[in-house]
């Protein structure tokens, strides 16, 4: 159900009017008054009409005026209703995707594909790009090996049931034998073969908590190493979130703000309060988007975000999209980034695909 369904008395000529106002508003920036909305809607309808129909959605909370005696401008919730029930979504012109298929085509390193992705939503929508990296679902415990390094490091090479290896030194407070570390890489791997990264050194632990007189040397020691080896496994390695462009948005008025972009820029770098945000985009498939406070991020709030998620072979999902002001042209935003999100997961999913 859309927002839509907390209007259900708005009339057709009111949403229409709504509509008209919101495209004039997102072209050119100013609040839009009666006569230059009469002119545009096409009807046959009288400035002192149009102001009624105006007031009524400024009672609705649709519009407001941003001082006495101006155009009226839509609110978030605006945005919202024309969003869910008013937009028309217009098709990609064909260079556009013939660009895009040409620039995300060729399966390279995937980390360089991310960057272009979101590269190239910025250079188009001269907005800022993001990318929130293919996150692992349902990635398992493979095999495990520890190798001796000097000053008591520790290498250990962690298999997953999709072919990743990833290699990470940890640093235990003592020093372990090569047996001991045979012997616990042995344990791990018969004991947890199949078990979900991000459960291995939970189980453990619980293990050593609940009972640690029953368990035998060789588990302790297996457990003390995995206790660091899998800190975090279950996480991708490369950098959660990626953002080109965003010195972009010091051209839109109203984030020009110094404060305001002080408070944006913070955000990009800090990063832990859009991975979540971005995270929120992977609870269903598909376009999202989040206008001014529906973030829930203060810093957001003149800000809208359109985001697409997109899979890559072996149960991953990610998100891309593009975060600019609440004025942007979501009837090109919203089909550009759904076909980004879809060739970007092609890629990745050829890159994988192709021998090494």
């Amino acid at each position: 159900m859309t927002r839509a369904a907390k209007f259900p008395d708005l009339s057709d000529r009111a949403q229409h009017l709504l509509k008209i106002l919101v495209e004039r508003y997102i072209y050119d920036g100013q609040p839009v008054g009666s006569r230059s909305l009469s002119k545009e809607a096409g009807l046959n309808l009288s400035p002192a009409t149009i102001r009624n129909v105006m007031a009524d959605l400024e009672d609705l909370g649709l519009i407001t005026a941003p001082h006495t005696s101006a155009g009226r401008m839509p609110t978030v919730t605006g945005y919202r209703f024309f969003v869910d029930s008013l937009l028309t979504v217009q098709p990609l012109e064909q260079q556009v995707v013939r660009q895009l298929q040409q620039d995300l085509a060729s399966p390279g390193d995937p980390d360089d594909l991310l960057e272009a992705a979101s590269r190239l939503l910025s250079d188009v929508t001269h907005m800022a790009g993001l990318v929130r990296v293919p996150r692992p679902e349902g990635a398992t415990f493979r095999m495990i090996e520890f190798l001796p390094l000097s000053e008591q490091r520790i290498l250990v090479i962690l298999v997953t049931n999709t072919q990743e290896v990833q290699n990470r030194i940890i640093y235990p407070g003592r020093s372990f034998s090569p047996a001991e570390l045979t012997a616990a890489a042995n344990y791990l791997n018969a004991a947890f073969a199949g078990r979900a990264l991000s459960e291995i050194r939970d189980i453990l632990l619980k293990d050593l908590q609940e009972d640690r007189d029953r368990l035998n040397q060789e588990v302790l020691r297996a457990v003390e190493i995995a206790d660091l080896a899998f800190q975090d496994s279950g996480q991708t390695r490369r950098k959660p979130f990626l953002v080109t462009g965003e010195t972009n948005l010091m051209d839109f008025d109203e984030l020009a703000d110094r404060d305001r972009l002080r408070g944006l820029f913070s955000a990009f770098r800090r990063k832990e309060d859009l991975v979540h945000l971005l995270d929120r985009c992977l609870e269903t498939p598909g376009i999202k988007i989040f206008i001014g406070e529906e973030s829930g991020y203060q810093v957001l709030d003149h800000c809208s975000l359109v985001t697409s998620s997109y899979a890559v072979a072996g149960g991953g999902f990610g998100v891309i999209g593009v975060i600019g002001p609440t004025r942007m042209a979501y009837e090109k935003v919203i089909p550009l980034v759904d076909v980004t999100a879809k060739l970007l997961g092609a890629a990745l999913n050829q890159k994988s695909l192709s021998p090494s």
